[in-house]
């Protein structure tokens, strides 16, 4: 069973150094380190253990005046997430065969490499920073992968691969080495993907030694040397790279090389390689994510309402994919307009269209606030500018909810009507803060039409239009039975035959209330529970006053 060993130098019962928990530690044990610096060396042999920052502070593991690596992994399975590794004269972290993970680490070193992976080793690095020593990071007879990971003021070369090593190599960035950007040789074949390469004192990327690269989207520019230069003998392929302020010729292909190379197309570009490539890509909760159409998929009724808000998000989790793989991704609106009569789940999905759009990092906050026209609107000249703004800049982050908008256009006959001075506000509001907020709008189906006819830009503001149809009978009997259940009443035998009844006979006019009407029935059958109750001469059993009976539902009907 795996346990979590905690270590702090002032947390009572916790391990006061990480190696006395490494001493008691079993495979698959997580070992959580508080904030601090620890000076101590780690020796991690065919250990399978996580070793992980416990919060926020910063948690540094670090040696001085020694020739060994700070941590050295030897075999085994070893995960390190969230650390501060330093060494002030050697190698920093170093994987001796085994499998190691470097997650949201910080790194820095002296002489020699400051991460190092030899002698068959899996070395894996999410998100890691790389800065100072003598080499970035060196694979050697090696593989794994570095993905969007920064590697900057190196001395020497940035990141070298070496001794028939296959690493794939992406949205990273190599930057301000004194020599080499990437120096691939001795037979290696590793796979750059969307790399940046700038700033160093000779080649951007240099292969050599019967090396076979494949290099793919990267941007090498801003170096002192040639962008890409393949040495006699040496083989591999160069597709959509941009090689732009670099020595001449750009790209130099010795002869006796090898090399496929295909032009970069006009759809390349700079701002979609190395850790910008994932620029304004997001982190997604996609746990949550499914929780919240969960919770969608269970509301009654609204299939059309739910399929659109699937293809909505559909929609954004594959443009975050396209920008995390280096492809072009269009403008999209997150602001909706919802149509249809009262009481149709209008107000609901549009809180979980906020927490959705949250869950999938595009709205930092997903908050929900709901508005109407006396929010909006002010008394005086310039009065709804204010109040508008003030709404408006304190939903950002979330879902702002104007419920009724299409009052906003309407005059209310005291000849100082400013609802059209708030339309004009909010749409140069939502120009000014597109990818900020969601805006939704809500109301009549024939009276957003004209809404939106009110300002020229309106229109085009909003992704798409809900229309929330009116519940049918039965729909209402299962609203109905739900609202009774969350109130903890129960609907006596031949109660549901009688709502559907109501639900067939009521009329159904533009203002039907829906749901609300559903609610309205039961509030009424609970008041004439009460006096039913208050009429036994006795205190009524459980059971009774849970219980809500057909008499109630005539009672309420009438």
């Amino acid at each position: 069973m795996t346990r979590t060993l905690n270590v702090s130098t002032t947390q009572p019962g916790a391990y006061p150094t990480i190696r006395d928990a490494l001493e008691v530690a079993s495979d698959g044990d997580v070992i959580s380190i508080a904030g601090g610096e620890y000076a101590e060396p780690l020796r991690l042999d065919n250990r399978r253990i996580t070793l992980v920052a416990a919060d926020s502070a910063p948690v540094t593991i670090s040696v001085r005046h020694s020739t060994e690596a700070t941590v050295i992994c030897r075999g085994g399975e070893v995960t390190l997430r969230g650390l501060r590794i330093r060494s002030s004269d050697a190698t920093a972290v170093q994987a001796v065969a085994g499998q190691v993970k470097l997650v949201k680490c910080e790194v820095s070193g002296g002489y020699g490499a400051t991460v190092a992976a030899t002698q068959g080793a899996m070395l894996t690095a999410t998100d890691v920073s790389v800065t100072s020593g003598q080499f970035g990071v060196v694979f050697d007879d090696a593989g794994g992968m570095l993905d969007k990971c920064e590697i900057t003021g190196i001395s020497d070369d940035g990141l070298i691969i070496r001794v028939g090593s296959n690493p794939t190599i992406r949205n990273c960035t190599v930057a301000n080495c004194g020599y080499r950007g990437i120096y691939i040789y001795h037979a290696a074949k590793p796979t750059l993907e969307r790399c940046e390469v700038t700033r160093t004192g000779d080649a951007g990327i240099s292969v050599a030694s019967q090396s076979a690269p494949s290099i793919l989207s990267c941007w090498v520019h801003e170096t002192q040397g040639v962008g890409i230069r393949f040495e006699r003998g040496c083989r591999g392929s160069i597709e959509g790279c941009r090689i732009e302020g670099v020595a001449s010729p750009g790209t130099l292909i010795e002869e006796g090389a090898s090399v496929t190379v295909i032009e970069a197309g006009d759809g390349v570009h700079a701002s979609r390689v190395g850790i910008n490539a994932i620029e304004g890509a997001t982190q997604q909760d996609e746990d949550r994510v499914e929780k919240l159409l969960g919770e969608l998929d269970s509301m009654i009724g609204l299939a059309g309402v739910k399929a659109e808000v699937r293809a909505l998000i559909d929609e954004i989790q594959v443009n975050e994919w396209r920008r995390s793989a280096g492809l072009s991704v269009g403008t999209v609106s997150h602001h909706l307009v919802f149509t249809g009569a009262p009481g149709t789940g209008k107000t609901t999905v549009a809180r979980v269209y906020g927490q959705l759009l949250k869950a999938l990092g595009i709205l930092p906050k997903g908050k929900f606030k709901e508005v109407s026209r006396r929010d909006l609107v002010g008394q005086y000249v310039g009065h709804t500018a204010e109040k508008t703004t003030t709404v408006f800049e304190d939903a950002l982050g979330g879902v702002l909810f104007i419920d009724e908008a299409y009052t906003l256009s309407r005059s209310t006959g005291t000849g100082n009507d400013f609802g059209q001075e708030a339309i004009d506000t909010i749409v140069k509001l939502m120009e000014d803060h597109r990818d900020a907020i969601a805006v939704i709008v809500a109301g009549y189906t024939s009276d957003m039409k004209d809404f939106l006819d009110t300002n020229a830009g309106l229109a085009s503001r909003f992704a798409k239009t809900f229309e929330f149809e009116n519940y049918n009978p039965d729909e209402l009997v299962l609203i109905a039975q739900r609202i009774a259940r969350l109130d903890d009443y129960e609907l006596a035998p031949g109660v549901d035959i009688g709502l559907h009844e109501f639900f067939v006979q009521i009329q159904r006019g533009e203002s039907f209330g829906n749901a609300r009407e559903a609610r309205r029935l039961l509030e009424g059958m609970r008041k004439a529970q009460s006096g039913r109750l208050r009429q036994l001469g006795r205190i009524p059993t459980r059971d009774e006053l849970r219980s809500l009976v057909l008499d109630d539902l005539l009672a309420a009907a009438r």
